[in-house]
């Protein structure tokens, strides 16, 4: 019999994830085993004859199925990065079980009684801040999650998980499906006209590894990016453009129109169940701005900020195509081509000038540098772990002391087994138990540009965008709020946060990207050694503000679309397509596409964790933006101020409300004003 790696402990290094010895079909009949163990200790923590205390309920509740957990982490992070068939198909087959067995935890008579007899009597005891935390959360837990509902409305309830696991992941499999689908083949060179040589190379290295003749594009943003910025070919950037905005709406097997309607009604249903008018009141209860009212005048209140910007914005921009090229109408295939011949009239500032600046090993280095600077980290490449995949790269991160503080591995290229954009996540969370602190190990998976391997003598490091610089920064600001976490109890630590909080820590990280001080560490010409001149980084610092008004109205409609969805009774809604060009009505500027539709591939609220949620991102900014006025008054690198935002924000996980936690950190509340001014949409102090 083949003995089960992911049933015993780890006889790793760290006590990292044995990747390599890890077969597929290895994790089925672990989560079956571990959910029954898990159960058995669920059951032991219900029926304990002893009187219900912190200790003996909800802390013990916090520490089970701690394997289950972990196989969960690794299991589902596979799925997003290194997935297949056979990975795909245990998904299906494992989030129901999972969601089972949450819901016979969250409807288990009485370990809720046991918890409402600790959570009744919470004033007599002597909890400390996170245990009230913790308690708090438990509580909400079962009592958001049906705990208080009659035997047949927990029923119902238990249906509509299973339900809505299942199509949560169909969504997604269906957008990878439709992303890995399409490729472009162009045998004419004269059709790459315009784009940068890199990106020919890399079509080209593509065409080959297919064993195609010319040049391969696809959806992978790579490829994607600098095809509709660079090509001069206006229908070629129209093919691709139609390709990437139609995911999820061809009417075909990989349709996901019925699957939002299907999610977006069931979700308003067990919102109805558990007492709430709809998905988003249930959602922004917990989340630091609690009302669908607040967030959509929060959004609102940007929209009469960014509109006026945003059309005076869109209006140079036509007026600017039709001078060049007699452009009558300006359609959305146009809009990143022009814009980006604008930027580079404006500011003489071209990526693909910046990129040689922008090596990726470089770039790495320079945030490890901002690390150390601020945080005291120490990262040291390590060969004697584990990976999922031979790109991954893997670090041992220390203290200046030489103690462990995280193991971080990092993911940076596109394969066909791995969704697009960027995102961090965890294979294991800090805790402390028994006395011992237990670091976490953190991950930041990303999709650039791979290096051309030397041919002919010809070859070509990763080099990159600097907008693909700001999103490593970004990834890694979530990575240290994981890697710095120094909480008690697994589910308050790291990025366990409020989801309107969650961005801070990533978006602040970019600030310093515009940082000559910042700057000068890393962005180093690969060839010549040269450090950036500063013209170019003034010219970055200046172009930060181009087209902020769009920018600001896209990210704004894209929060309204999701509350739009979940904000409302979706009942009597039978159209995705017309909802959408409804939602979207006050944030539109270019001319509405058929062919395409956003909530078909939008995996953030469908697939993801951000539905009534996206709206989190424009209030982070707020908050990042009002915390780096902070560093800049006092200094990009001052020591004092990296170590409040340590000690209050990054090492403190969701152990507070985080308004507390920012105020500490702050001194005072966010000014939305801060982020106007960085936008240049209002007058700088």
């Amino acid at each position: 019999m083949i003995k089960n790696i992911l049933l015993k402990p780890f006889e790793t290094p760290y006590n990292s994830a044995p990747f390599s010895k890890i077969k597929n079909d290895h994790f089925l009949p672990a989560f079956k085993q571990c959910i029954e163990e898990a159960k058995i200790e669920i059951d032991a923590i219900a029926n304990n004859i002893e009187i219900p205390n912190f200790k003996n309920t909800i802390e013990a509740l916090e520490f089970s199925g701690e394997q289950l957990d972990r196989i969960s982490n690794i299991f589902f992070n596979l799925n997003s990065a290194e997935t297949n068939d056979t990975i795909q198909k245990i998904a299906q087959d494992v989030s129901p079980l999972l969601s089972e067995f949450s819901n016979d935890i969250t409807l288990n008579e009485a370990l809720f009684k046991r918890i409402k007899s600790v959570y009744d009597s919470k004033d007599s005891l002597s909890l400390t801040t996170e245990q009230q935390t913790l308690l708090d959360k438990k509580y909400k837990s079962f009592s958001r999650n049906g705990a208080n509902l009659p035997e047949d409305k927990k029923e119902k309830l238990r249906e509509i998980d299973k339900e809505l696991s299942k199509l949560k992941l169909k969504f997604g499999e269906n957008v990878l499906a439709e992303t890995n689908k399409f490729d472009m083949l162009i045998t004419d060179e004269s059709e790459l006209s315009g784009l940068p040589e890199g990106t020919i190379e890399a079509a080209k290295q593509l065409a080959e590894s297919k064993k195609k003749e010319g040049w391969l594009f696809t959806l992978d943003y790579p490829s994607y990016i600098p095809f509709v910025t660079y090509a001069d070919n206006r229908e070629l950037r129209k093919k691709i453009t139609l390709a990437a905005g139609s995911k999820g709406f061809n009417n075909d097997a990989l349709d996901n129109q019925d699957i939002v309607l299907k999610i977006a009604k069931l979700r308003f249903e067990r919102a109805n169940l558990l007492g709430y008018k709809t998905h988003a009141h249930f959602v922004l209860e917990e989340r630091m701005a609690k009302t669908p009212e607040k967030v959509e005048s929060f959004l609102n209140e940007l929209l009469e900020k960014a509109k006026p910007a945003a059309e005076k914005e869109f209006n140079t921009l036509q007026n600017f195509a039709k001078e060049l090229h007699g452009i009558e109408q300006l359609e959305k295939w146009d809009g990143p081509y022009y814009s980006e011949k604008l930027k580079q009239k404006l500011f003489n500032l071209d990526d693909e000038l910046l990129k040689p600046y922008f090596k990726l090993e470089n770039v790495i280095d320079g945030a490890f540098a901002i690390a150390n600077k601020l945080f005291d980290l120490n990262f040291e490449e390590i060969k004697d772990i584990d990976k999922y995949h031979e790109d991954v790269l893997t670090y041992k991160v220390t203290d200046n002391k030489g103690d462990l503080v995280s193991i971080f591995y990092a993911d940076f290229f596109p394969r066909s087994g791995k969704r697009n954009g960027a995102w961090m996540t965890s294979f294991k969370p800090q805790s402390i138990k028994n006395g011992k602190n237990n670091r976490p190990h953190i991950s930041i998976v990303c999709n650039f540009t791979k290096p051309i391997p030397a041919k002919a003598g010809k070859s070509k490091p990763s080099l990159l965008t600097f907008n693909e610089v700001t999103t490593l920064f970004h990834e890694f600001g979530h990575a240290l709020h994981g890697m710095l976490a120094n909480t008690t109890y697994p589910s308050l630590s790291g990025t366990s946060v409020f989801w309107d909080f969650v961005e801070l820590p990533s978006q602040v990280l970019e600030n310093w990207c515009y940082e000559k001080d910042a700057l000068s560490l890393f962005a180093i010409h690969y060839k010549t050694g040269e450090v950036i001149p500063m013209d170019l980084v003034e010219k970055i610092k200046e172009s930060a503000t181009f087209q902020q008004g769009m920018q600001t109205l896209r990210q704004i409609s894209f929060g309204l679309l999701d509350m739009s969805w979940h904000g409302n009774n979706p009942t009597n809604i039978t159209n995705v397509k017309a909802h959408e060009v409804e939602a979207f009505k006050n944030t539109t500027l270019y001319p509405e596409v058929a062919e395409n539709c956003m909530s078909t591939a939008f995996s953030h609220i469908f697939q993801g964790g951000y539905s009534s949620g996206y709206y989190s991102y424009k209030w982070a900014e707020v908050l990042d933006a009002d915390a780096f006025e902070y560093f800049k008054e006092v200094g990009v690198f001052n020591k004092d101020i990296a170590n409040k935002f340590k000690s209050n924000v990054l090492s403190q996980g969701g152990t507070e409300d985080p308004m507390i936690l920012y105020k500490r950190f702050r001194g005072k509340e966010p000014q939305p004003e801060a982020l106007l001014r960085r936008a240049g949409l209002i007058e700088a102090k």
